[in-house]
């Protein structure tokens, strides 16, 4: 369980770097840096929402709730 846990750890945090990158390579020189920043944090912070959802919803399935 511990090494399950630490193996979706480490693949969310490498999607959000992705996810961060990303917005950089899009967005990268076509705004001001400041406007490129608070663009990464937005977009890191709704793809963050969106994996503990769906961290929960796997937490409800496995626990017999759903």
């Amino acid at each position: 369980m511990i090494v399950e846990i630490l193996i979706f750890a480490a693949a969310g945090i490498g999607a959000l770097f992705i996810t961060g990158y990303a917005v950089h390579m899009f967005v990268g020189g076509l705004v001001s840096a400041e406007t490129e920043h608070q663009l990464i944090v937005v977009i890191c912070a709704l793809a963050a929402c969106a994996m503990a959802y769906m961290v929960w919803d796997v937490v409800q399935k496995r626990s017999g709730k759903k």
